[in-house]
């Protein structure tokens, strides 16, 4: 498997179908500009659907792959380090930020269980039958995944990708439930943007003190040394730095974009995901959306460096997928308004009743469009 491939699969949005949803734009009620970065939503869902005006989102769905990653045993986790599972167990439950929102905007939440640490009986078989391995690998001192492992994970991501554009899923919400998570895509993002650990190392969700926060910094250096050789290869480096959620997160992210399946990401780990995946396909990323600004530091230089621009900055830390969820209504909005605002009535000319059309043809005939 060479990722590179993807370059030649994926198109960017139509782009004549984004100057028709603009020029639409310019006819309706509301002054252009006045509806801020909605107009900008709007016309980039168009131009993703391939209609104008823009449909509604209809059936919106959140996918959260789940891992453990051995570098969380130097304790740079707020979370004990295995403990993953717990993690998908509250969000079954209906227990955690994310199950709330989800339940709050009736979106259904998938769980794709990638590299948990735990026996397979603690979780149900529709999240852990996809798994690759149990854990991966402690970064610093080895290979998150063999080659085979890696090339594994980015065909699951490709397949649920697949899945879910074949099922009628018009939006993906994509999150991750990791412990160590946050210290692998801060490695692959230093490595990609060329950067040294103590830019890129944050606190992650749980939050770390000032001790831990050293012990994640000395961990992502020591991971960088072994990443900048393999820079060149993308699957390798999600082999040797990433994981095996990470690695499918990044199929999962490319195989939308192959299938027109917009996607919204959420912070570090998934704006992690989406570097690699640019990196692979430059014209990928035009399907993505920035849900949310994490404060991670890492994140802000990944979607600099792909010209993605948060549609949220709340302060929302808790990761999990919740923040790309919050921008949810926003990008609904957006459809919404682009789909249903009036258009504006032709200006007439009073004296002869004779619209602006330069064939003098009844200003009657298309005024009621829109």
């Amino acid at each position: 498997m060479n990722l590179d491939d993807f370059s030649d699969l994926i198109e960017r949005p139509d782009g004549g179908v984004r100057r028709d949803a603009e020029e639409r734009r310019e006819r309706l009620v509301v002054p252009p500009g006045a509806l801020g970065r909605l107009d900008e939503l709007g016309a980039w869902l168009s131009a993703a659907q391939q209609s104008v005006p823009v449909k509604a989102i209809e059936q919106p769905r959140v996918v959260l792959f789940a891992g453990d990653h051995g570098v969380a045993e130097l304790g740079v986790s707020g979370r004990a380090a295995g403990s993953a599972y717990e993690l998908v167990r509250a969000t079954l439950e209906g227990a955690t930020p994310l199950a709330v929102l989800a339940r709050q905007f009736s979106v259904p939440v998938r769980i794709v269980d990638a590299a948990l640490d735990c026996d397979p009986e603690l979780l149900p078989e529709s999240v852990v039958r996809h798994r690759v391995r149990r854990g991966s690998g402690r970064i610093d001192i080895e290979d998150a995944l063999t080659a085979e492992e890696a090339e594994q994970a980015v065909r699951l991501g490709i397949a649920i990708a697949d899945e879910e554009a074949d099922s009628g899923t018009d939006l993906v919400v994509l999150g991750d439930l990791s412990v160590g998570g946050t210290t692998a895509a801060a490695t692959l993002i230093a490595a990609l943007c060329g950067t040294d650990a103590s830019v890129v190392t944050g606190r992650g969700g749980a939050g770390i003190d000032d001790l831990a926060w050293m012990r994640k910094c000395a961990a992502i250096r020591d991971a960088l040394r072994r990443a900048r050789p393999v820079l060149g290869d993308q699957l390798e480096l999600l082999a040797t730095v990433g994981g095996a959620d990470l690695a499918a997160m990044t199929g999962f992210l490319l195989q939308c974009a192959v299938r027109r399946l917009p996607v919204i990401l959420d912070g570090v780990v998934s704006s992690a995901c989406a570097l690699v995946g640019q990196r692979a396909a430059f014209r990928a990323p035009d399907w993505w959306l920035a849900g949310q600004a994490s404060g991670e530091p890492a994140q802000t230089k990944a979607l600099d460096r792909m010209a993605l621009n948060p549609l949220l900055d709340h302060g929302v830390i808790v990761g999990e997928g919740s923040g790309a969820l919050l921008a949810l209504p926003l990008v609904r909005a957006a459809a919404a308004l682009a789909a249903e605002l009036p258009e504006r009535a032709p200006v007439t000319d009073e004296k002869d009743g004779v619209g602006e059309g330069a064939d003098g043809s009844d200003a009657d005939g298309d005024a009621t469009d829109g």
